[in-house]
């Protein structure tokens, strides 16, 4: 069970590590505004549209479809491809805050490094 202080941690390294990396896709998602770069390159997308249909992949592989208990095993197997992999989110900006957290529950038990995926300030 993760101590108060790890989930505080956790949300405040989510929320500072942002990252605008844009992968060819064609699942629609409008992502939230953020300020915060990084240079981080994420080797794993996990994309949650408007809704709340859940894709993933791996490197520059097409998108697939996955279901939330599938997440974790393929997180899982793409981490043995590539031990230092980041796991980037985009998730649509409606998308509900519990189910952001289901994806950040299943990141911090299994310790992958996660990126929220945004897009610059409009006028940027």
């Amino acid at each position: 069970m993760a101590s108060m202080t790890d989930v505080i941690f956790l949300l405040l390294i989510f929320f500072m590590i942002t990252s605008t990396v844009v992968s060819p896709n064609a699942i629609k998602v409008l992502l939230p505004q953020g300020k915060q770069q990084t240079s981080a390159k994420p080797l794993t997308r996990v994309i949650i549209d408007k809704d709340l249909n859940f894709y993933a992949a791996f490197g520059n592989e097409k998108e697939q479809t996955v279901t939330l208990e599938e997440l974790t095993p393929f997180l899982q197997q793409c981490a043995e491809r590539e031990p230092e992999m980041y796991v980037a989110l985009y998730a649509d900006e409606t998308v509900p805050y519990r189910e952001i957290v289901k994806v950040l529950n299943i990141a911090n038990e299994n310790h992958f490094k996660m990126v929220l995926a945004t897009r610059p300030p409009d006028g940027k």
